[in-house]
Order: C-alpha cells, then structure tokens, then sequence
C-alpha cells in the first residue's frame, strides 16, 4: 500500500474535549430519543434498507491496527450518500408541521407520496444550497412528498452533480462565489419568496430544521452499531468526514450518548483547503475560512462552521486534522483496488476519513497522539458512492459500476 504520510498536514489534540457520559445539556441539540424518531420515519420509506458494513482486513493488516470497517453508505435510497438520510427528512417533517396546522393531523409519509395533501404541500417551496449531495436529497424529498424545490450551487459544482439534482424537476440555480456565499443566496431568497430554507448548516437564528438533517444522520449511526453488534468488538476509533460539522457531530453525538465513557476517540477530518473546524479548533471558538475553498472533496468545502455541530464537537472529538487533495484520490484507488480487504466505490469526499486513518497510522508521532496501537478498532463512515461518476472514472480508472461488479464476482 501506497505511503500516506506526505499527505497529512495538520493535527490538533482537543483539549476540551470532556469524556464520560453524554452531557444533559447536549440533549436538546441532538439526542438518542430524537434519533430514534427519525429512524422509525425513515424505515418506513420505500427502498430503506441498511448500507453495509465492509471489514476491510488488508487496511487493519498494513497500518498496524486489529480492525477497520467501512459503513458503505454509495447505495442510500439509489441516491449515491448519507445525505439522503438528512434533507429529505427535514423536508418531511416541515410538510407534515404544515399539513397539521392546516388539519390539525399529522400525515403519514405514504399519505403525503400519495398526494392525499397535494393542496397544502404544492403550494410549498423548499430551498438549499449545496456541494452537490444535500441539495439531491431535498431534492428527492420535496419530489417523493409533494412540494416544489428551488437548489443553489456554486461556481464549482460539476454539471454531473447538478444533472443528478435537476432530476427530481427541481429548479437548479448556480450563484458566482464558494459553497458559504450559495448558502447565504440561499438564505435571502429564502425570506424574498417565502421559501423554506433546508440546510445542513446551523447558525443564529436558524437551528431547529439544521437539528432535523443531523438527525437524519443518525441512521446511519444506529445501523453501524446494530451491525456490530452481531459478534463485532466496539471500535476504539472513529476516523470522520468534516466539512460544515453536521455529520460528525451527528456521529459524535449518537455514539457518546449510546455508548458513554466506551466512546470511540473520534478524529475529524477536513481537506486542508477548507479546514474551517481544524482552524476553529485551533482557536477555541468557531472560525471562518474565507477563499475559493477549491478541494477535490468537494463536499466538504465548507469555511464556516455549524453552530449545531460546534456545540457537540467542542467538548466530543478527540482530535481535527487536515489532509491535502492528493490524499483522497490514493484512497479512492486503494478501496477500488481490493487492496484493503473489500473493493468499494468511495467517492471524494467519502474517503476522507480513510484518508486521515491512513495518514495517522503512517506517521508515529501522530499515531501515539491518537492513540491508535495494534488493538484499535476503527469505524469508517463511507459518506458517498460515485457521486460524480465522470470525476470518478479519471481518477480510479474505472467505473463504480465496474468496481461494484468486481467486487461481486
């Protein structure tokens, strides 16, 4: 396996992070009760069924480690990530907080796929920005429950990811300027149109529909945990995906309510051209990362923080670090590969814990800082399949279909 050492180019041991049970405090940020509610809408959708849980053996045996797995989330709902799992949940909970003001009953979700409320929710409109993923999932969720959707984007998302949103009849618009300066059109288009703004991103003022995506999320989470518990160890480490914070503090939350002092270290990790929670980190209170914000992880360019997630990550995670662009790619190569254990399709984004992993382990110094040692088990969340399959297929060499069948023979 390829040296991922050269790749790592930042890491901050928290020193606020607090350990033991999961605060009281926290609780109505995000929660295991909540989580549990989203779990039993979510399920009830047509086509859930858990990602998989992918051991990856040949990646454990080269960095030193006992165990590594890899939660595959490439098949969530046919839309390619986790995120299928936040926006279009949030946007069901506002069409069923509309249609029970208006009725004084909460719909069922078959009621609301079904039209049975299309007077109400027709005359909805819900609105994001996105990288790519999240602006899919509220995408798909406004077209399975029945309201009109309107999607940023910004400079640099490719005609792919947009194509993928544009499918599901939403209305696709492309604003000058970084992931930040879409979610701020976003916002102010919001409040012209009376639009319902449904972000991944908190702040100020706007933290309930936030709460909801990150709740989304926590499916995810509990699969894993279900999953591992059929003859599986706990694992000692979670090696997660950055970006504005909302799904590591997702994980961070879930796992440190659920399991309590046995939490697993969790370290996140970002691109180091959009390290905005490294650099809040760093700082002791949230910090804003300004610039074009130009990854190839291209879900994670995000410059500033989730309020949300900062609350949880503050005093949950164990360390931030940063990896450059040339980590992503190798990582995407060495899953495809099988060289790991397993092959998977894992987009950009989706690999940059197994990137950080892998750096971590290579590199002694931060591997003792870590914690990481030949009994650590660590806990990958695979966020996204081939989402950009074009993008993909240059950088891997073949298709995510052509890896999926492989992986399969």
């Amino acid at each position: 396996m390829q040296p991922f050492d050269g790749f790592g180019t930042g890491l901050h041991l928290n020193a606020g992070r607090v350990g033991g049970d999961y605060p009281a405090e926290l609780r109505p940020v995000l929660s295991l009760a909540a989580a549990r509610a989203a779990m039993e809408e979510i399920s009830t959708w047509p086509g859930y069924a858990p990602t998989p849980l992918v051991a990856l053996p040949g990646l454990a045996d080269a960095l030193g480690i006992a165990e590594v797995t890899y939660k595959d989330e490439g098949g969530r709902f046919g839309l390619g990530s986790f995120k299928a799992l936040g926006g279009a949940y949030a946007v069901r909970r506002l069409l069923g907080d509309a249609v029970a003001r208006a009725t004084g009953r909460r719909p069922t979700s078959a009621e609301l796929a079904a039209g049975a409320h299309a007077a109400i929710t027709r005359a909805i409109t819900v609105t994001s920005a996105t990288d790519g993923n999240h602006g899919r999932s509220v995408a798909w969720g406004a077209h399975m429950f029945g309201c009109r959707c309107v999607i940023y984007v910004h400079a640099t998302v490719s005609d792919e990811r947009v194509a993928a949103i544009a499918r599901y009849d939403a209305e696709v618009v492309r604003v000058e300027g970084n992931y930040d300066d879409a979610v701020r059109q976003a916002d102010r288009d919001a409040a012209r149109h009376g639009r319902l703004l449904v972000s991944d991103t908190s702040y100020e003022g706007y933290l309930d529909v936030p709460r909801d995506v990150m709740q989304g999320y926590s499916v995810m989470v509990q699969e894993a945990l279900e999953q591992l518990g059929r003859g599986g160890a706990l694992p000692t480490h979670v090696f997660i995906q950055g970006g504005v914070g909302a799904l590591a503090g997702a994980v961070t939350a879930h796992l440190w309510e659920s399991l309590g002092a046995d939490c697993p270290r969790i370290v996140v990790v970002e691109p180091d051209k959009a390290a905005c929670l490294l650099a809040s980190a760093r700082a002791g209170k949230p910090t804003v990362i300004t610039g074009d914000l130009d990854t190839i992880m291209a879900g994670l360019a995000c410059g500033e923080v989730s309020e949300l997630a900062w609350r949880v990550l503050a005093p949950g995670a164990t360390a931030f670090m940063a990896v450059t662009d040339e980590a992503a790619p190798a990582a995407m190569r060495l899953l495809a590969s099988g060289e790991a254990g397993a092959r998977v399709a894992g987009g950009e984004s989706g690999v940059a814990g197994l990137a950080g992993l892998a750096c971590a382990a290579m590199r002694p110094d931060w591997r003792e800082a870590v914690g990481l040692d030949e009994g650590s088990r660590v806990l990958l969340f695979g966020s996204e399949g081939d989402t950009d399959p074009r993008l993909y297929r240059e950088i891997v060499g073949m298709s995510g279909d052509e890896v999926r069948a492989r992986a399969g023979s």
